[in-house]
C-alpha cells in the first residue's frame, strides 16, 4: 500500500472507536417499546448510517409510533447520555490509535453522526475528553453523512486543509462523506453491519482493525 503523509486525523466514533452497535440496539429497543412498538432488528438495519434526526423519524414511521420525531429524538438522546454511554467499550486498537495521535502530536478531531450530547458523553466516558477536544455531532451541521459537511467542519476546526486529513471510518456512508470532503479515508468495517466488500469503489484502504491502521501509519 502506497504510504501517504497526513497532517491530521479525523475519527468517526460509533463502530470505529467504540463498540456501540450492541448498546445502541438496547437503547433503540427500549425506545420503540416505550412508545408502543414491537422492535424488529431487520427494520433497524434499514437505518444504519443515517443521521440521528433522520433515523428517529424513519423509525417513528416504520413502527407507527404515537409520538413526534422530536420527542423520540430527545428521549433517545437523554437515555444514551444518562444510561447507555457509559456501557460502551473501545473497539480493538482504539486506545492505541488515540495514543498514536497523542504521541505524534497530531491535530485530531471527531466527526460523528450521533448528536453532540451523545458524542460528549461517550468520549468522556472513555477518558478522551481532553485528548479529542475538537468534536462534532450530526446535529451541528445541516447535512448528515454521506454529505461532506461534518468532515469539512472538523477540518476547519483544527485548521488543517481537508486533503491533508486522514479520515477513519467504519461504514460506507461515512467513507463517502470523507471522500466527498476531499480526504483520504481508511476504513475499518464494523462487523455488525458491513464488510470489506462494501467499500469497493469508495476507498481502496480497508483494514481489519485499528491496530493495522496504526501499524501502517508507523511504517509511513
Amino acid at each position: 500500500m502506497k504510504q501517504i503523509q497526513f497532517k491530521a486525523i479525523i475519527f468517526d466514533m460509533d463502530g470505529l472507536l467504540v463498540d456501540s452497535e450492541p448498546v445502541w440496539s438496547i437503547a433503540e429497543r427500549s425506545l420503540v417499546e416505550k412508545f408502543g412498538g414491537n422492535y424488529d432488528p431487520e427494520i433497524q438495519k434499514q437505518f444504519i448510517g443515517q443521521g440521528t434526526h433522520t433515523f428517529v423519524d424513519s423509525m417513528r414511521q416504520a413502527y407507527g409510533l404515537s409520538c413526534s420525531a422530536e420527542e423520540l429524538f430527545e428521549t433517545l438522546v437523554q437515555s444514551m447520555v444518562d444510561t447507555y454511554a457509559q456501557q460502551m467499550l473501545p473497539r480493538p486498537g482504539a486506545v492505541e490509535m488515540v495514543d498514536y495521535v497523542v504521541t505524534n502530536n497530531m491535530p485530531r478531531a471527531l466527526a460523528s453522526s450521533s448528536p453532540r450530547a451523545v458524542v460528549d458523553a461517550i468520549v468522556i466516558s472513555q477518558g478522551w475528553g481532553e485528548i479529542i477536544a475538537s468534536r462534532l455531532g450530526g446535529n451541528q451541521v445541516k447535512h448528515a453523512k454521506p454529505a461532506p459537511d461534518l468532515y469539512l467542519k472538523a477540518a476547519e476546526m483544527i485548521g488543517v486543509p481537508p486533503h491533508l486529513c486522514l479520515a477513519l471510518e467504519d461504514s460506507p456512508t461515512g467513507a463517502r462523506a470523507a471522500i466527498a470532503a476531499g480526504m483520504v479515508c481508511y476504513a475499518v468495517p464494523d462487523p455488525y453491519h458491513t464488510s470489506a466488500s462494501a467499500f469497493e469503489g469508495i476507498t481502496p484502504y480497508v483494514f481489519d482493525s485499528l491496530h493495522d491502521v496504526r501499524r501502517t501509519l508507523e511504517l509511513g
